[in-house]
């Protein structure tokens, strides 16, 4: 339940309200003064109290009970089933003799508002080894150096700004168990990648894994 951004009081505070003028004999204007509410307040909450009990002190809906110029049922199946088709909002409006906006709303209200809410999901394919070792992923991540304090620290906005290079994170996971290896190298040229494979390929076997195929997208 939300409550209106200017409420006053939750509905614990509207039952303590309401208590005290009729558990604990309190006149409404006592009891609106403790809330810090107005008698009318007071009046209506207690009126829904001594009415519905506890459930009705919630909040209700603002709509109304009645929408005289809401769009027929039919008609906004109508314009639901020609949007499946692939037709737009406008040309929907233009083939019914209707208002675009009111289209809209209705094709958002329905989740329909953008044409690729038409298209299926695809599911998401997961895999996962379950030997470990049989499958290792090798990545490198590259980071920004952060070389000194910026002008939200230092109050300086001016001065030549130096340039702090790149470090560049290299990381080797297993497939099946998610350990993980990493290494932060100055570069991630050929020689540099090799190195750090054949150290996390000794690190993995100190560790009881031994890899049989690595994935990298290098």
């Amino acid at each position: 339940m939300r409550l209106h951004a200017n409420a006053r009081l939750t509905p614990a505070g509207r039952l303590l309200l309401c208590r005290r003028v009729c558990d604990q004999g309190r006149t409404l204007r006592q009891a609106a003064e403790a809330a810090g509410v107005s008698e009318r307040t007071a009046r209506r909450w207690l009126a829904r109290y001594r009415a519905e009990g506890q459930d009705g002190l919630v909040d209700r809906s603002s709509r109304p009970l009645r929408s005289p110029r809401r769009t027929a049922p039919e008609r906004e199946r109508a314009i639901v089933g020609l949007r499946r088709t692939g037709m737009t909002a406008a040309e929907i409006a233009q083939c019914l003799g209707m208002s675009a906006r009111t289209c809209s709303r209705i094709l958002r209200r329905a989740g329909l508002g953008r044409l690729r809410s038409l298209e299926p999901t695809e599911p998401v394919v997961r895999y996962e080894r379950e030997r470990p070792g049989e499958l290792l992923h090798v990545d490198v991540k590259k980071l920004g150096r952060i070389d000194g304090a910026g002008h939200r620290v230092t109050g300086r906005r001016t001065g030549k700004k130096r340039r702090g290079g790149w470090e560049y994170v290299h990381c080797a996971i297993d497939d099946a168990t998610r350990l993980a290896y990493c290494e932060s190298l100055p570069d991630e040229r050929q020689e540099t990648a090799c190195g750090f494979l054949r150290r996390a390929v000794r690190w993995f076997g100190a560790q009881g894994v031994r890899i049989e195929r690595v994935l990298t997208d290098g």
